[in-house]
C-alpha cells in the first residue's frame, strides 16, 4: 500500500482533531469481550434503525433528549416484540456522531443543528440497553458521505471537511470524502473505532455507500488523487476498486485489534455483477452493480474471509423479471459456501403496502415465502428487515405474518 509507511504521520493528522469538535468529556473505555470470530450456531434476526434524515429515529430532530431515549427504548421494545434478536443502529450517518466522539461533531439529526450535545449519550445507551434485553447491538456506520447537500459553511465549524476542504468531492448534489486519498480513509477509520473502543457493541456494520451511486451526466472529480496515486493501475475503475479493497482490508485488521469479539459486516446492493458482464456474477439484468458502479468487490471480501458476515439488500420480490430474489440468494449461497463469511439475506419490509404499486408487495405472505425460500439453503444464517419504524407500524401485515410462521419462540442469544 502507499501510504503504511506514512501511517504514524497520518495518524497523528487525524487525532490532531480530536477535541476539536468539542461536547462532554468520553466515557471510560469499556473493557473488551473475550476473543471470539466464530460462526455463531443461531439465525439472526435483525432490523435497520436508520437516523439519517429522521429515517426512523428519533422521528424528528430537536427532540427533548427524554423523548428521543423514549423512542429508542420503544424500538428496542419492537424488536423483543417481533422475536427479533439483534438491531443495527446507524451511529454515523453522514460523518458525524450518535456518541461523543473525538473527531467529529454531533449529528444534526438529534438537535436539528450539527454539533450541538443532545444532552445524552444516544450509543452509549443503545448498547446497554440493547444487552439488557437480550439484543446485540451493531454500530452502523457511513464511511464517506459528508452532507447531503455541497456547502461546506452549514458544517459545523469545527468539523473536519471544513478544516480540511481538499478531502471532499461534490457530486450530484452531495458532499463526499474523497475514498481515493489514503488520509481520508486512515480518518474515517478512526472516527469509526472511536466509538468501537469505547462501547462493547457486538459488529461494526457498513452499508451500500462507498463511491456514490452513479448519476447520469455527472463525473466523481477525482482526478488529482488518481493522478498522484493510480499510475500503477491499469484503469481509474481498478485504482477505485482498490481503494474500497483497502478501507475493508484495514478495517478488519484493526477491528480484529481494537475489539476482537465485535463482528464486521457489510450490507451491500445485492448484484455484484450481472452474468452477462461476468460469468461469476448472478443471473441477473440490474441497470447497476457494485463492482462496475459502485467500486466495491463485494465478492472479494467474502471470498478474502475480510468480513464476518454479509446481508445482500435483495429488495426484489420472488419472480422479479430482471433482479429475481430466487436467483439472487442461492448465487450468494453458493459465493460464501465454505469461506467461513455468514450470509444474511436484507429483507424489503418498507416495500410491504397494500397500495405497493407492484402486486407482489401487497401480498402480506411475499415476505414469509421469503423466508421459506431463503430457509432451503444451508448457508442462510439469517435476514434483517428494512426499516425499523416498518417492523413497528407493519402496515400490511407482512412482519407479523413473518413472525407468526418463521419466529415461534424468542431469538436465541448468541
Amino acid at each position: 500500500m502507499t501510504y503504511i509507511g506514512r501511517r504514524g504521520l497520518l495518524a497523528g493528522t487525524a487525532w490532531a482533531l480530536a477535541g476539536a469538535t468539542g461536547g462532554r468529556a468520553a466515557p471510560a473505555r469499556a473493557a473488551a469481550s473475550p476473543p471470539s470470530r466464530h460462526a455463531a450456531t443461531t439465525q439472526f434476526r435483525g432490523m435497520w434503525i436508520a437516523s439519517v434524515s429522521n429515517v426512523d429515529w428519533p422521528s424528528r430532530s430537536g427532540l427533548t433528549a427524554a423523548r428521543q431515549r423514549s423512542e429508542l427504548l420503544g424500538l428496542l421494545d419492537t424488536a423483543v416484540r417481533r422475536r427479533l434478536g439483534a438491531v443495527i443502529l446507524q451511529v454515523r450517518p453522514a460523518a458525524d456522531a450518535l456518541w461523543p466522539s473525538r473527531l467529529e461533531p454531533w449529528s444534526q439529526w438529534l438537535t436539528g443543528e450539527q454539533g450541538v450535545d443532545p444532552g445524552w449519550d444516544p450509543l452509549g445507551t443503545a448498547v446497554a440497553e440493547a444487552h439488557a434485553r437480550g439484543l446485540e447491538l451493531h454500530a452502523w456506520f457511513n464511511p464517506y458521505r459528508v452532507a447531503n447537500h455541497t456547502d461546506l459553511d452549514r458544517l459545523a465549524s469545527a468539523h473536519p471537511a471544513r478544516r480540511n476542504p481538499e478531502w471532499t468531492v461534490e457530486y450530484g448534489g452531495k458532499l463526499f470524502y474523497n475514498p481515493g486519498l489514503p488520509e481520508v480513509r486512515l480518518f474515517v477509520q478512526e472516527a469509526m473505532l472511536d466509538a468501537v473502543s469505547r462501547y462493547p457493541v457486538d459488529g461494526v456494520h457498513w452499508d451500500d455507500y462507498f463511491y456514490p451511486y452513479p448519476v447520469e451526466g455527472e463525473e466523481f472529480d477525482d482526478d488529482e488523487a488518481y493522478e498522484e496515486y493510480g499510475a500503477d493501475f491499469r484503469s481509474r475503475a481498478a485504482w477505485r476498486r482498490h481503494n474500497t479493497d483497502t478501507l475493508v482490508r484495514e478495517m478488519s485488521q484493526r477491528l480484529r485489534e481494537v475489539r476482537p469479539a465485535a463482528r464486521f459486516g457489510v450490507s451491500p446492493f445485492a448484484i455484484w455483477r450481472n452474468s452477462d458482464r461476468d460469468p461469476l456474477g448472478s443471473p441477473t439484468r440490474a441497470g447497476i452493480a457494485t463492482y462496475d458502479d459502485l467500486y466495491a468487490d463485494t465478492r472479494k471480501w467474502v471470498t478474502e474471509g475480510w468480513i464476518d458476515y454479509i446481508v445482500p439488500q435483495a429488495y426484489w420480490h420472488i419472480g422479479h423479471p430482471t433482479a429475481d430474489y430466487a436467483d439472487i440468494v442461492p448465487w450468494w449461497a453458493r459465493t460464501v459456501a465454505g469461506t467461513g463469511v455468514e450470509l444474511y439475506v436484507g429483507e424489503a419490509l418498507y416495500r410491504c403496502e397494500a397500495d405497493s404499486p407492484e402486486p407482489a408487495w401487497r401480498d402480506p405472505g411475499e415476505l414469509s415465502r421469503h423466508l421459506a425460500f431463503a430457509g432451503r439453503y444451508p448457508e442462510v444464517r439469517g435476514h434483517a428487515y428494512f426499516s425499523a419504524k416498518h417492523v413497528a407500524a407493519d402496515p400490511n401485515g407482512a412482519m407479523a405474518r413473518v413472525v407468526a410462521d418463521h419466529y415461534g419462540s424468542a431469538a436465541v442469544p448468541r
